[in-house]
C-alpha cells in the first residue's frame, strides 16, 4: 500500500514538473492551458469561500445561547440556498449584466457561458463565465450571511426567507453593480479589490437595520439601561470558526485576482494574513487594557475585522500599511462594538462593528496607501494621498462609502419597515424565553443538555428559563 501511495505521488511530481511546452505539442496551446490553470483556480477559490459558511456556522452558533444554537446553524444553509436560486436568477444579472451606472440590465436565469456577452463587465478574464458566477454567488451569500447575523436569537424564520430574496434581488446587486459591474462609482476608480465596501459593509448596514428595528433580547438591559453580558454556549466554536474564515479568505481575496498563473495571488495573500496578525494582536491588546484581562472574543473580532479591512486594499498596499490597516481595524472594532452596545444596540455577533466600521476604514484605506506600483499593476483607480495621489482617491472612497451606506440603510429600513408593520420581524416573548431551536424547529439543537437543564428548573420550581 506505501509502494502504491509513492507511486502516486511521484506520478503527480512528474506532471507538475513536466513543462507547459510540451503539452502544447499535443494540440494544446500555452493560452488554453493558461486558461484552464486560471479557472481551476478561481474554481478551487469558490470552494474556499463557499467554506466559509461553515465558518460562520460555529461562530455564530458559538456566539448565541444553547437553546439557540441549532437556528442560528441552520438558517446558515437556509439563508445559502436562497442566495444561490435568487442570485442565479436575477441577482448576478443586476449585478454584472451590461446596463447603466445604476444597475444591471442582461444576463437573468444564467444558463452558461454562452450568455457571455451580457456581461461586458466580466470580460477581461480568460475564466469561464460559469466559474465566475459560482465566485461572484460566493462573495454575495457571504454578504446576507452578515446582514443575517444581525438577527440572531430574536428574529422570526420567514424572516430569513423574504429578507434573504429581497437582498439579493434590490440591496446587493446595486451596490456590486455601481462599485464592480462598470456602474458610477467603478467609473470614478472606486477601489474595492473583494469586497470591504461591496461584501461587508452592505451586509453590516444590513444588519444594523435589522438589529434596531428587532430591539434587544430579552435580559439585555436593566432598566438603567446599562448592558448584560449575555456569553455565548462554546468559545471554542468560535475559536474554530474564525481559523476557518481565515482559510476562507485565502479564496476571498487571492482568489479575485482570478489568475493562478502571474503569482500576484501570493502578494495579496502576505498582506492580507500581515493584516490579520496584526488586527488580532491589537485588539488583545485594546481590551486587555479596558477589561484587565486578555478577552478571547475580542482578539477573535480583531482578526475578522482586519481581515474586512484588508478585504478592499490588500492589492493596493505595501506589507507594512497592512500591518497599520490591520492593526487600526482590530482597535476601532473593539472600541466601537463596547460603544454601540451601551448605546443600546444588541448586535449578539458585532457584525456592525466587525464588518460594518471595519469595512469603512479598509474602504478609506486604499484613499491613504494605494502605490503606484500597485495602481498601475491593478488598473484600477490612482495613487493614496500618502503616496503624492493627492485627495483625489481619498475623496472617491469617501463617497463610495457614503453612497453605498446610505443606500443600504434606505432601502433596508423600508423593506424591514414594511415586513414588521405587515407581519412582524420578531418572535413571541415566550418564544424567545423557549429559544428558537424549540419554538421555531421543534427540537433542541443540544436535546439532552437542554432536557437536564429545563428538567433541574422544573425541580427548583423557578419560572425562568435557562439561558444556556
Amino acid at each position: 500500500m506505501k509502494k502504491r501511495w509513492l507511486g502516486v505521488l511521484l506520478g503527480m511530481s512528474a506532471l507538475l514538473a513536466f513543462p507547459m511546452s510540451a503539452f502544447a505539442d499535443d494540440g494544446a496551446t500555452n493560452l488554453e492551458l493558461q486558461a484552464g490553470i486560471n479557472s481551476v483556480f478561481v474554481y478551487l477559490a469558490v470552494i474556499l469561500v463557499f467554506f466559509m459558511q461553515a465558518g460562520f456556522v460555529l461562530l455564530e452558533a458559538g456566539s448565541v445561547r444553547m437553546k439557540n444554537a441549532g437556528h442560528v446553524a441552520g438558517k446558515t444553509v437556509l439563508t445559502l440556498g436562497i442566495s444561490i436560486v435568487v442570485f442565479w436568477a436575477v441577482g448576478f444579472g443586476l449585478g454584472f449584466g451590461n446596463g447603466n451606472g445604476i444597475i444591471g440590465q442582461t444576463g437573468f436565469f444564467l444558463s452558461g457561458d454562452e450568455m457571455a456577452g451580457s456581461f461586458d463587465s466580466l470580460s477581461g478574464s480568460d475564466v469561464p463565465l460559469t466559474v465566475k458566477f459560482l465566485f461572484q454567488l460566493s462573495f454575495a451569500a457571504i454578504s446576507l450571511a452578515i446582514a443575517a447575523g444581525g438577527m440572531a436569537e430574536r428574529a422570526k424564520l420567514s424572516v430569513y426567507i423574504i429578507f434573504g430574496a429581497l437582498f439579493m434581488i434590490v440591496i446587493y446587486p446595486v451596490v456590486a453593480h455601481w462599485v464592480w459591474g462598470g456602474g458610477w462609482l467603478a467609473q470614478l476608480g472606486m477601489q474595492d479589490y473583494a469586497g470591504s465596501t461591496v461584501v461587508h459593509l452592505t451586509g453590516a448596514t444590513a444588519a444594523l437595520v435589522a438589529t434596531f428595528l428587532l430591539k434587544p433580547r430579552l435580559g439585555k438591559y436593566n432598566k438603567d439601561g446599562k448592558p448584560n453580558v449575555i456569553p455565548g454556549h462554546n468559545q471554542v466554536y468560535t475559536v474554530l470558526g474564525v481559523i476557518i474564515l481565515l482559510i476562507g479568505w485565502f479564496g476571498f481575496n487571492p482568489g479575485s485576482t482570478l489568475s493562478g498563473v502571474d503569482g500576484f495571488f501570493g502578494y495579496v495573500s502576505l498582506t492580507t494574513n500581515i493584516a490579520a496578525a496584526a488586527g488580532a494582536i491589537a485588539a488583545l491588546a485594546i481590551s486587555w487594557m479596558v477589561f484587565g484581562k486578555g478577552d478571547i472574543p475580542s482578539m477573535l473580532n480583531g482578526v475578522l475585522a482586519a481581515l474586512v479591512a484588508i478585504t478592499g486594499s490588500c492589492a493596493f498596499v505595501e506589507p507594512w500599511a497592512a500591518l497599520v490597516i490591520g492593526a487600526v481595524a482590530g482597535t476601532i472594532a473593539f472600541l466601537a462594538g463596547q460603544w454601540l452596545e451601551r448605546a443600546g444596540l444588541d448586535d449578539p455577533i458585532y457584525a456592525v462593528s466587525v464588518h460594518g466600521i471595519a469595512g469603512v476604514w479598509g474602504a478609506v484605506s486604499t484613499g491613504l496607501f494605494a502605490t503606484p506600483e500597485l495602481v498601475e499593476k491593478t488598473g484600477v483607480g490612482q495613487a493614496g494621498l500618502f503616496y503624492g495621489g493627492g485627495l483625489h482617491q481619498l475623496g472617491v472612497q469617501v463617497l463610495g462609502v457614503v453612497g453605498s451606506f446610505a443606500f443600504v440603510l434606505v432601502i433596508s429600513f423600508i423593506i424591514l419597515g414594511a415586513m414588521k408593520a405587515i407581519m412582524g420581524l420578531r418572535v413571541t416573548e415566550e418564544e424567545e424565553m423557549m429559544g428558537l431551536d424549540i419554538s421555531e424547529h421543534g427540537t433542541y439543537g443540544y436535546p439532552e443538555q437542554m432536557k437536564l437543564l429545563t428538567d433541574a428548573e422544573a425541580k427548583s420550581g423557578s419560572r425562568t428559563p435557562p439561558i444556556n
